[in-house]
């Protein structure tokens, strides 16, 4: 969101510089992600603030001597007279022009900028440049030198002549859940707090609500649009907006249209009310109707586009057809054009999940909707009507004959809040005193209705539909206050240090981070609101357990997700409708789900942090060297394989996962509790995300894995004796996995046993059907001797014999 510094001092007074009130709104919550220095002139954005230029008068004009099209001329510049060459027609003597001196820099419409030197141009010296309107950046006109019809002194900048304005344009990263901020005023609101300063009034037209509009209101979807207010102004000048208004709507990149458009914006930028303008003369029956109209009826919005409407979607209407999208967007049909005379002024408050849900639907973001969706101010539409009015009177001329009209069936109530000041200390973790706070509370428009020594009793403004709980309250005192203002207590003493645990889970994530990327995993992060269907796709997730938001943003980001499964899965369908089609990623993400419906926050609600791994397509690319691999199991049990050893996680055992959701897989558990599963993902979920191969997933218990790592380190003394290596290639059942085996190998041989490593894996017509190969390396040491043949072979026929026995295994020779 852009704001304007010359913008704000209009409504504050302040003297701060853009530097110091980026640090201080940063510091607030509201994050400023960068403050520019722009030029504005005429109502456009320039380069630079014209340095250089002064306004010259021609003192002698004549040919010039070597060149035709040339002319020379000597100029006064205030400090002196230069000789200047120039080569545009209409320069004459005893003219007022823009003279570019010598180290002026010039801005081009086309074209690179340059700088102005002293020269001699086919003989004759030139001491500076008499400017066309292009060549500095003003027009597009290359047909002559300006000339200036002006009384102002020779040597004049000519920035004074052209009443350039200097600017700054503050860039705010704006959340969510601040729409309160969305415009100068909300931004003046905290500066106001944070400066110790007052808001200046803001000029409005007197004029009265009452019922003696010829144009009538009627809303028949009250809670959809609980309040409608609007003013008729007749015998309006639809003409191009001064320039104080154009250089208020280009400084935060909106370009001006008309001066009845351009007052509709200004006000949504200043005030944060979203307002449209009618053409009253097409306002059939002389009625405004707000309702929702038939499923699929057809509507051309100003993009001209036709629109399906949905049985949704709140409606402007007259007493014969619709007129706007109420919130969204304005009809091609009923809009202000360069022939209207009467106009009729929108000002409403519409419910956020309307709007929410009809700008999801055309898939339609405007200004308005990023407003109305998020909440804005019930307060503000009679207010925003006046301060228009006055606007408009003043740059379209007109007439206002009747009062606004304002329907407003039932007023929206402040919100009341208690805040006690023994959770203030303990949530801000130092003692504030009572004076600052409630100074705090009342700059900010919260206002105090009941007051003890221990409580206060609060009236929050609707327009802050983020605070609505004691927590909030405490969180804006705590902004205000500044949180690098908290200081570390000085109760921390050494023996409350050292009682932390030693285990640094984000140390532990380092760990699988490095595992993961060296193997060519690609880390992702994902929202964890997510959509309601995919808890009711997953058989085995409960849709009960869902966490509901219930000042939720949107459809789609309904709930807080149960698993990270399709967390992942949307990740994978953008990269390959991307033509990425080889993905390995991973996530360290929360889940969440309900456990009951009664005690506090922890008693109702589990929150756990899982680590999700996802393989689709090739898990390496081809080579000159080497064939492309198709992702198969047993890469990622092998990447498991390794996180768990990195992790020292030992005595887990395996076994199928759930048919739910694996096509096929494994659970990992230790003492019955299953802390992974890893699998190929059933088709039914990876076409529900319109994924159309095979996708192999893990999920791991990180909660459970960064509480059973075992901290100590302990170190073993590296073996003298030689390591043997001895391979197998065994032929089995197709169900029988390599961890069963790996399993069943370390328990028939305990001692010399250090590792196994599966190297192939093979299925095919040559070992017959339901079968499947496993080419597996086995590294025998004893690290006390160097092993003998009859050691090794000995090993290797226990392992053998009890593969046979226990497998149904094949030794293939």
């Amino acid at each position: 969101m852009k704001i304007s510094y010359n913008w704000l001092k209009e409504i504050i007074d302040i003297t701060e510089t853009p530097e110091t009130i980026g640090i201080r709104l940063t510091q607030a919550g509201l994050e400023v992600e960068g403050i520019d220095k722009i030029f504005l002139c005429n109502g456009k954005k320039i380069e630079n603030a014209l340095d250089g230029l002064v306004i010259g008068e021609v003192l002698t004009c004549e040919k010039h001597p070597n060149a035709d099209k040339l002319s020379k001329t000597t100029v006064d510049i205030g400090v002196g007279v230069v000789p200047i060459v120039c080569g545009a027609s209409n320069v004459a003597i005893g003219q007022k022009v823009v003279v570019a001196t010598v180290g002026a820099t010039l801005y081009p419409v086309t074209g690179e900028s340059f700088t102005i030197k002293k020269a001699k141009i086919r003989g004759e010296e030139s001491e500076g440049m008499i400017c066309a309107e292009d060549e500095i950046g003003l027009g597009t006109s290359h047909e002559g030198i300006m000339v200036l019809e002006t009384t102002f002194a020779n040597g004049t900048p000519v920035k004074e002549y052209f009443k350039v304005e200097e600017d700054y344009i503050i860039e705010i990263g704006l959340t969510p859940n601040r729409v309160d901020a969305a415009s100068h005023l909300g931004v003046a609101r905290d500066l106001k707090v944070l400066f110790n300063k007052e808001l200046k009034t803001i000029a409005q037209q007197s004029i009265e609500v009452s019922q003696n509009c010829p144009i009538k209101v009627e809303i028949k979807d009250t809670e959809a649009c609980p309040r409608y207010a609007g003013l008729l102004i007749e015998n309006v000048k639809v003409q191009d907006s001064p320039d104080w208004l154009k250089n208020r709507i280009k400084a935060i990149g909106l370009n001006p249209i008309n001066n009845i458009v351009d007052a509709t914006n200004y006000v949504l930028h200043h005030l944060g009310q979203p307002l449209h303008a009618f053409d009253a003369d097409k306002i059939a029956g002389k009625t405004i109707i707000v309702k929702k109209v038939a499923k699929d009826t057809p509507f051309m919005t100003l993009d001209s586009i036709e629109r399906k409407l949905s049985e949704n979607d709140l409606m402007i209407c007259d007493a014969e057809k619709p007129l706007a999208i109420a919130g969204v967007f304005g009809g091609l049909d009923s809009g202000v054009t360069s022939t209207t005379k009467n106009i009729f002024i929108e000002s409403a408050y519409f419910h956020p999940d309307s709007v929410r849900k009809t700008s999801q639907f055309h898939g339609l973001k405007t200004d308005a909707s990023f407003r109305f969706e998020r909440g804005t101010d019930p307060n503000m539409p009679v207010i925003a009507l006046r301060v228009i009015a006055k606007i408009i009177l003043d740059i379209a001329g007109g007439e206002i004959k009747y009062g606004i009209t304002d329907e407003y069936p039932k007023s929206i109530e402040d919100f009341k809040i208690k805040v006690l000041y023994k959770n203030i200390d303990r949530l801000i973790g130092k003692k504030l005193e009572k004076s600052f706070i409630k100074n705090t509370l009342t700059g900010l428009e919260i206002k105090i209705l009941e007051e003890t020594e221990e409580a206060l009793m609060l009236q929050v403004p609707p327009y802050r539909v983020d605070v609505q709980r004691e927590a909030d309250i405490i969180e804006e005192i705590l902004r205000i206050y500044g949180f690098n203002n908290i200081e570390i207590s000085d109760n921390l003493s050494s023996s409350f240090i050292a009682s932390f645990p030693k285990i640094d889970k984000y140390q532990l994530q380092n760990l699988v981070n490095e595992v993961l990327t060296s193997n060519g995993f690609y880390e992702t992060i994902t929202n964890s609101l997510t959509k309601p269907a995919y808890a009711q796709t997953l058989k085995h997730l409960d849709e009960d357990k869902n966490v509901v938001i219930l000042n939720k943003l949107s459809e789609e980001l309904e709930v807080l997700r149960q698993s990270l499964i399709f967390s992942g899965l949307e990740v994978l369908s953008y990269n390959i409708n991307r033509k990425q089609k080889d993905l390995k990623i991973f996530e360290f993400g929360k889940v969440y789900h309900k456990k009951s419906s009664e005690g506090s926050v922890t008693d109702k609600y589990g929150e756990k942090t899982y680590l999700s791994i996802f393989v689709a397509g090739n898990t390496h690319a081809e080579t000159w060297q080497e064939t492309s691999k198709k992702a198969e199991f047993h890469f990622l049990a092998g990447i498991v394989d390794k996180i768990l050893r990195k992790l020292r996680v030992k005595n887990f055992k395996t076994e199928s996962a759930s048919p739910q959701a694996f096509a096929y897989g494994l659970n990992y558990s230790y003492k019955g509790y299953v802390f992974a599963q890893i699998g190929e993902l059933q088709p039914y979920i990876t076409k529900f995300a319109d994924l159309k191969g095979n996708v192999l997933y893990a999920e791991l218990d990180w909660d459970w894995l960064v509480a059973q790592y075992q901290s100590e380190n302990t170190y073993q003394e590296i073996s003298k004796f030689p390591e043997v290596r001895r391979d197998l290639s065994l032929i089995l059942d197709k169900n029988v996995t390599y961890q069963a085996i790996e399993q069943k190998a370390l328990e028939l041989e305990k001692k010399l046993l250090k590792r196994l490593n599966v190297f192939s894996v093979y299925e095919g017509e040559q070992i017959g059907e339901g079968r499947k190969s496993y080419a597996i390396s086995f590294f025998l040491q004893d690290d006390t001797q160097t092993l003998t043949d009859t050691q090794i072979d000995k090993t290797m026929q226990k392992l053998m014999e009890g593969f046979k026995k226990d497998f149904g295994a094949v030794i293939r020779d």
